[in-house]
């Protein structure tokens, strides 16, 4: 990301990025490296080391059908295609089979995901800018976390700027990385799309 520094009195203003200045530093970082075409392995690591393995799980189609995220230790995370028409119509569940979550894209070509956890709802909107990736937004507090891709490959950064579940960036993370291309031109406004 290109940062604009402070002009000195009597400077010209300097010229807005393409690609804006994030203001707050993140609390955590992730970064996901992603093997197979088909199948896809996205093998996640944190500050602290591996995390674990998120599959992705393709029907005859080509379409996605689920996913499970592994860690190396804890509770294992299920994501089912729930029945319907719409996009990123999914659920999250833990192995124990409690629902942590599910996700709704209201329209064929907004570039909106609703996820609901049951106690506070986000949406998952494309980054600012000419680049890949999505941001996790929150009605008051706005950006929880950002998922960012560079122009070519697919490994991922994840950022994460608010307290957030792991286990709803690894939903967020699930769902993005889908529809990663339609994230490429700018999306609308979060303040917008999130308070409205």
């Amino acid at each position: 990301m290109l940062a604009i520094p402070s002009a000195p009195p009597g400077a010209d203003a300097p010229r807005p990025s393409l690609f804006p200045v994030v203001l707050a530093d993140p609390i955590l970082t992730y970064t996901t490296r992603v093997r197979g075409r088909w199948n896809q392995r996205h093998e996640i690591t944190g500050p602290d080391g591996p995390e674990g393995v998120l599959t992705i799980e393709r029907g005859t189609a080509g379409m996605v059908v689920g996913g499970e995220f592994r860690p190396t230790s804890g509770e294992v995370y299920t994501f089912r295609r729930d029945p319907g028409l719409l996009r990123s119509q999914f659920s999250m569940w833990t192995d124990g089979k409690e629902w942590l979550g599910s996700s709704l894209r209201w329209s064929f070509v907004a570039r909106s995901v609703h996820l609901s956890t049951g106690t506070k709802p986000f949406r998952l909107l494309p980054l600012p800018g000419l680049r890949r990736g999505w941001g996790l937004y929150a009605p008051k507090t706005g950006e929880a976390a950002r998922i960012e891709v560079g122009l070519f490959g697919r490994n991922a950064t994840l950022h994460v700027y608010r307290r957030l579940d792991i286990s709803l960036l690894l939903f967020a993370y699930f769902l993005g990385s889908q529809i990663l291309l339609e994230s490429l031109l700018p999306g609308p406004q979060p303040e917008k799309v999130v308070q409205g």
